[in-house]
């Protein structure tokens, strides 16, 4: 665990540092940006084989969520950054001529970047890499949860970056966080995590007027029309839902499908079970498990009161749970309140699209929502009176790999939005630049206001 005179050292030599100027440069960010890309290259063996001693990750699943979009959104960034970081010109208002308007967009100093244990590497680089681009220095703290990718982390950082530009704080979360946001007036703090987590930091981060960007979660629902691909949908949400054990924040929580096709359907989705883990998923290299103890517990418990339609088989031992489906579950039943993140998928049906609106609003504001259907009046009903941070149509979780489209909650599910461009926003403050000729000064807003001076006035506002 960092020590509280470490995390001050940390702190104010990252402040000189930046107050040096250092990070400014373009020159500067692009080395960094490419140095990181080039440790994670040169760490992915150690990140495959340390998630899967935190999790029992399969590799497939840590190099597709953990490393390659990593690549991506890098190589992304690299690409655009000299675009971004240049002042834009706008247009002035012709009362204010002869002036020019800019927006240049400058680094905000010495961030903070909390990370989660469910996507530990990528969760914690990602927000990073936006960070470098758009020339601040961090400070990153890692789950406590993943004990192993942690010390992958604390190893490459240290071995990539200037320790007074970007280093990282260990530790338990409850003991650490609070130290260091309550302490130290950190210019953005950005966190992803439970919405419970969530509203502890933003209270703790008011202290020093900290803006924060909360990445949360929720119960993002899969609404299934009737007019469906059934065996595209079953395999897309089964590949979801299942993907990281479904510890994921945008994961499937549950499925709102149409009477007529949920037997179907689920009859698809225990084919694409057995065919993704060969029949024996507690056997299956290709299977995430639960994270720690207090997961595995809190999830079995979610399996009590349910009638479970498939699955259901747990091992204490190995944090394992088999890919679960469930229906018929009471009103008020915990797993159609809390956030599952867990391989267990309910299902609820409907029989008229006028259902589907009140039932997700019970709780409202996910982080996703996924809407499988033939009909464009189907997928503008649930888009257009739906709240939530993002999504797809005919696809599950795809919407995160495109650095194009921001990524972040609304309500609850969070604030703040991310990923490409938006997290060069999101680290960057925009400061508005108005330059006027000092050659002629024409006196119409200088008193004294005579009437012809108030009638030109009223032209140009008008």
């Amino acid at each position: 665990m960092t020590s509280e005179l470490e995390i001050e050292k940390a702190f104010n030599s990252k402040r000189e540092f930046f107050d040096k100027g250092k990070t400014k440069s373009y020159e500067f960010r692009i080395t960094q940006l490419k140095k990181l890309k080039s440790s994670i290259k040169k760490n992915e063996k150690k990140i495959i084989d340390a998630l899967y001693l935190d999790m029992h990750k399969p590799e497939m699943e840590v190099y597709i969520s953990e490393i390659g979009v990593l690549y991506e959104e890098i190589s992304f960034i690299v690409k655009h950054l000299n675009d971004w970081m240049n002042p834009k010109a706008q247009r002035t208002p012709l009362v204010l001529h002869p002036s020019k308007s800019k927006i240049y967009a400058e680094p905000i100093g010495v961030v903070l970047i909390i990370g989660p244990w469910n996507y530990p590497f990528q969760l914690m680089m990602a927000p990073l890499a936006g960070a470098i681009a758009a020339g601040n220095c961090a400070i990153i703290k890692p789950s406590d949860n993943t004990k192993h990718i942690t010390e992958v982390i604390v190893e490459l950082i240290h071995e990539t970056f200037d320790e007074n530009y970007i280093s990282v704080v260990t530790g338990p979360g409850a003991m650490v966080g609070p130290l260091l946001i309550e302490k130290y007036p950190f210019n953005h703090i950005f966190f992803t995590g439970s919405p419970n987590v969530g509203k502890q930091i933003m209270a703790m981060a008011a202290k020093h007027l900290t803006p924060v960007t909360l990445e949360l979660g929720g119960k993002s629902p899969v609404v299934v029309d009737k007019h469906v691909n059934v065996d595209i949908a079953a395999k897309r949400i089964a590949w979801a839902k299942f993907f990281n054990a479904g510890q994921t924040c945008v994961s499937p929580d549950y499925v709102l499908v149409h009477e007529e096709v949920k037997e179907a359907l689920i009859d698809k989705i225990k084919f694409y079970i057995k065919e993704f883990y060969n029949g024996n998923p507690e056997e299956s290299d290709h299977l995430t498990h639960i994270v720690n103890e207090k997961r595995f517990n809190t999830l079995v418990g979610y399996l009590e009161g349910v009638n479970i339609i498939h699955g259901g088989q747990h091992n204490s031992t190995t944090r394992y749970i088999a890919p679960t489906l469930v229906d018929k579950i009471p009103s008020n039943h915990p797993i159609m309140k809390d956030e599952i993140f867990g391989p267990i998928l309910p299902f609820i049906t409907y029989k008229d699209a006028k259902e589907i609106i009140p039932i997700i609003r019970k709780n409202r504001y996910p982080l996703a929502c996924y809407i499988f259907t033939k009909s464009k009046k189907f997928e503008k009903l649930i888009i257009d009176n739906i709240e939530f941070g993002g999504g797809c149509v005919n696809n599950t979780l795809v919407h995160l790999v495109n650095p194009r489209l921001p990524f972040g909650g609304v309500g609850n599910s969070g604030m703040g939005r991310y990923h490409g461009k938006y997290s060069f926003e999101v680290f960057s403050h925009y400061k508005s630049i108005l330059k006027t000729s000092a050659t002629v000064d024409p006196s119409l807003r200088y008193p004294p206001y005579t009437e012809v001076k108030k009638k030109w006035a009223k032209r140009f506002f008008n």
